[in-house]
């Protein structure tokens, strides 16, 4: 397909959803004309993303639409919030028929090279520090859940230095089943906070040094849990969900938002 196919196909998207969810209510009924469309606006965000193209800039010298880029600039960053919406109810919608074996995770979102963190302004109320094990990042954590079929049933952004354990429960609180973690939620308090008979339990992957007894289906769950990165690999190299380019926090947050929404709307 070319581009401009994609696009009219993304866009067809966004129109059907505009008109279920009634876009329209949204604008202001006096005073001038968009020049931009809701519907434009967030189509040209959603292609940017799937089509991993770095900059804003791009995207218009391709389309060259009837506006400044500043105002489309502008237009991306301020519909983001119907992007969440709409991200919302696909989750939710996931949810409905999600494999009862679920793996929850989490992964680094750098806002900036780390030689540039010292003098990282835009982001500096919500990044931090943290280890990943490869070495210190500044910005932000993605916790993500998703099942056995890979479909996202869940996201949450926090600040790096957030452990994953104290994450958990929140990110899953209205989800049942099996759910399959790594070592870094080790925590018998979870375990015990997160178990609901008959409808809940969590396995974690213990560490290296600890002695635990694991099941042929233990062994096997946790053999599984790998599934979850193909996610994250996906978002960070095919929909572009590492940045370091917004000069605004509503730039920051709106990336995130059409990189998650073009990945499950694909």
């Amino acid at each position: 397909m070319t581009e401009i196919q994609v696009f009219e196909s993304i866009r067809q998207t966004v129109v059907l959803i505009s008109k279920q969810l009634r876009f329209s209510k949204f604008l202001k009924h006096v005073g001038r004309k968009l020049a931009l469309s809701i519907e434009d606006s967030i189509a040209l965000a959603l292609f940017k993303q799937k089509q991993n193209i770095e900059t804003k800039k791009s995207v218009y010298e391709i389309f060259q639409p009837p506006c400044s880029y500043k105002t489309l600039v502008v237009s991306m960053n301020r519909w983001f919030k119907l992007a969440v919406l709409v991200l919302s109810l696909l989750l939710k919608h996931n949810r409905k028929s999600s494999h009862p074996i679920k793996h929850t995770d989490s992964t680094d979102i750098p806002v900036c090279l780390s030689k540039n963190a010292r003098h990282h302004q835009t982001m500096k109320d919500y990044a931090s520090w943290s280890n990943t094990g490869q070495g210190y990042y500044y910005g932000l954590k993605l916790h993500l859940t998703a099942d056995l079929n890979r479909n996202v049933l869940a996201v949450k952004f926090t600040t790096a230095n957030v452990a994953d354990r104290k994450v958990c429960i929140p990110l899953n609180r209205d989800l049942m089943g099996i759910f399959v973690a790594d070592s870094g939620y080790v925590s018998a308090e979870l375990e015990k906070n997160f178990y609901i008979a008959g409808k809940r339990l969590i396995l974690i992957k213990p560490k290296k040094n600890m002695k635990k007894l694991a099941t042929a289906f233990d062994t096997w769950a946790y053999s599984t849990r790998m599934l979850i990165e193909i996610n994250f690999r996906n978002l960070k190299l095919f929909y572009g969900l590492i940045t370091s380019l917004p000069r605004s926090m509503a730039g920051y947050l709106a990336n995130y938002t059409y990189s998650l929404l073009a990945y499950l709307l694909a």
